[in-house]
């Protein structure tokens, strides 16, 4: 050993055996994490069931169509929703992206979207409600959204889930009360 020596400032124990600087690099970092996560973990919990929903609404997946549920109403509403065909399309409507059945909600209030699927794994998307819920079987996912605006929404699958997986759009009319009221009166 060339470098080190007995009567130098360095020595072989204090390069192999730095336990006060582990003790820093192990220790300030820990700490951090620490006051991190502590508020993230509070945040967390209190926006877990901050909004009690009005109205919950199921979208079960299947291949390649949507079945939609209202089951908390005083009837219960269930229809299957399929992508109209090309030749089926009414003037000015969108190809690829209507359907025979859109979800109806009123405006203003809060609903709460459950998910699940019959067989593979599908993504119930509508991108400019801010919606992306994944659709697996013998699970039940949820989240919550509150519709401002009355208009129609669009989206579709967005997870690669068989060979039609571009074939199952979404379509959710945002109504106002009265609307709504009105499509369930119709409905029953």
């Amino acid at each position: 050993m060339l470098f080190f020596r007995t009567n130098s400032l360095l020595s072989m124990r204090d390069v192999t055996h730095g336990t006060v600087i582990e003790l820093i690099w192990t220790i300030i970092p820990a700490l951090v994490l620490i006051a991190i996560a502590i508020p993230s973990f509070r945040v967390l919990y209190i926006t877990d069931e901050v909004l009690a929903p009005n109205i919950t609404i199921k979208a079960i997946a299947h291949q390649w169509y949507w079945s939609y549920c209202y089951d908390d109403l005083l009837h219960n509403i269930a229809y299957d929703s399929y992508m109209t065909s090309t030749d089926m399309l009414d003037q000015g409507a969108l190809r690829l992206l209507d359907v025979d059945n859109s979800i109806v909600l009123p405006i203003g209030t809060i609903v709460r979207v459950l998910t699940t699927s019959t067989d593979v794994i599908h993504s119930f998307a509508i991108p400019s409600l801010g919606i992306k819920l994944d659709a697996m079987p013998g699970r039940l996912n949820q989240t919550n959204v509150l519709i401002n605006r009355t208009g129609t929404y669009f989206g579709q699958c967005s997870e690669l889930c068989g060979t039609y997986h571009a074939f199952m759009p979404i379509k959710l009319d945002a109504v106002s009360t009265e609307q709504f009221v009105g499509w369930l009166n119709s409905n029953v």
